[in-house]
């Protein structure tokens, strides 16, 4: 397939191009600075975006960072914006072709679920509430032009990736590495993990098996809480894990960051992957571990 691909230079992009290029599939670029005869232009903030016919398929990954910095009202602005305007305009812009693709994976996150506790969450579970619960429900509704005009819209409700590049384990393994790390408030919420080997495999998953559509649960099915995340990754490193991080501190260093991305309990379950057919690269955490790590 021709697959066109927003927000390639992220680390999930850089991670899925060499994978469908691999498959024999033809990737596309759609940027904001197009450098070669293979990129195609956009400005989401303008409303204006290139021609897309000849397009097969589509993976829609561009919006504003979540995991960097603060979040400051502009810089929630941004994030909410970027991920309403832009996945509005390429979904209208694939609706209007006169050979539309045949799929859209357009990213969606964990945090549409909010803070959940306990509760086992599968594709049916409705919404929470909070900031990315938000930002989710939006970013979701704004493929509808693309649904209307008959195109398998899927998305991946992302967990908490497991990558020495960024995230939630390669902002704290320096810390980690030291001895120094442990549980971040009171441990026993639930953190749904998953490698990025297998959000990779699950977006191709998602392009290429026509019976996967609407949200997918992207985790893997044996979800942790806090307490024995720490304690499986303090074994891997063979380091002590015995400086918690109280939620107090962790709201004062990173906000509101702290409540939605690190204090939140969300026990996601990949309902509809397993249906489907997709098998785990790893599904427990300490060989996804050693194997992210090279131990």
């Amino acid at each position: 397939m021709n697959v066109l691909i927003s927000g390639a230079t992220g680390f999930l992009g850089g991670t899925l191009i060499p994978e469908l290029e691999a498959g024999g599939h033809r990737v596309t670029r759609l940027t904001r600075s197009p450098k070669s005869a293979d990129d195609l232009g956009w400005d989401p903030e303008a409303g204006t975006i290139d021609d897309l016919e000849g397009t097969d398929a589509v993976v829609h990954l561009a919006g504003e960072s979540i995991a960097e910095g603060r979040w400051t009202p502009g810089k929630k602005r941004r994030i909410l914006e970027s991920r309403r305007k832009g996945t509005r305009l390429l979904s209208e812009a694939i609706a209007a072709l006169s050979a539309p693709p045949s799929v859209m994976v357009s990213a969606s996150a964990v945090g549409y679920y909010g803070d959940r506790g306990n509760e086992l969450l599968t594709e049916e579970s409705g919404p929470g509430s909070g900031f990315l619960a938000e930002v989710c429900r939006d970013w979701e509704a704004a493929a509808e032009p693309a649904r209307e005009a008959g195109i398998r819209v899927v998305h991946p409700r992302v967990g908490i990736v497991l990558s020495t590049k960024g995230g939630a384990l390669g902002a704290t393994l320096p810390i980690f590495k030291l001895g120094l790390g442990g549980k971040v408030g009171s441990g026993r919420q639930y953190w749904s993990w998953v490698t990025l080997d297998d959000v990779v495999g699950a977006f191709v998953h998602a392009l290429t098996n026509e019976s996967v559509s609407g949200p997918v649960n992207v985790g893997s099915p044996n979800p942790l809480t806090n307490a024995e995340y720490t304690k499986v990754l303090g074994r891997v490193l063979n380091r002590p894990t015995i400086f918690p991080v109280p939620a107090p501190a962790a709201r004062i260093v990173l906000g509101e960051v702290a409540d939605e991305l690190l204090l939140a309990s969300q026990r996601m379950q990949p309902a509809r992957l397993q249906e489907t057919g997709y098998a785990f690269r790893h599904p427990d955490l300490e060989d996804a571990l050693r194997h992210v790590l090279g131990r």
